[in-house]
């Protein structure tokens, strides 16, 4: 079992940047992929970035790409999310989440926080 906890959410105005931790316990969180997701009102969960098990290999969402950067500090357990060049389109509760394999899709991950919320304004 994987305890997941996000942080580093709030509110940044547009063009500002975050950057979002997820601190894992349970196990070594090296033993998974790693992934970011977010949901925002009236919408679907959308994969952001994955990560390998050894930090390697990164994939990312058309919509973020060349603006955030996943990376992990397996030593620290914990995944980190930095998020540049924020949009108010990038809204949302973001959660991260342990798999198999990193991929950018819902599925394949067992283990998710509980979300910290981001909020971009105009």
């Amino acid at each position: 079992q994987v305890q997941l906890v996000e942080s580093g959410g709030g509110l940044v105005q547009a063009g500002g940047s975050l950057r979002l931790s997820c601190a894992a316990s349970g196990r070594r969180l090296s033993s998974y992929a790693m992934g970011w997701f977010r949901q925002a009102p009236g919408k679907e969960r959308e994969s952001v970035a994955a990560i390998s098990r050894s930090g390697g290999n990164t994939i990312y969402a058309d919509s973020v790409k060349g603006r955030f950067t996943i990376s992990r500090d397996n030593a620290k357990n914990t995944v980190f999310l930095q998020m540049n060049s924020l949009k108010p389109e990038d809204t949302a509760v973001y959660y991260c989440a342990a798999g198999d394999y990193p991929r950018l899709s819902n599925s394949g991950y067992f283990y998710w926080g509980q979300g910290t919320q981001v909020t971009v304004s105009s």
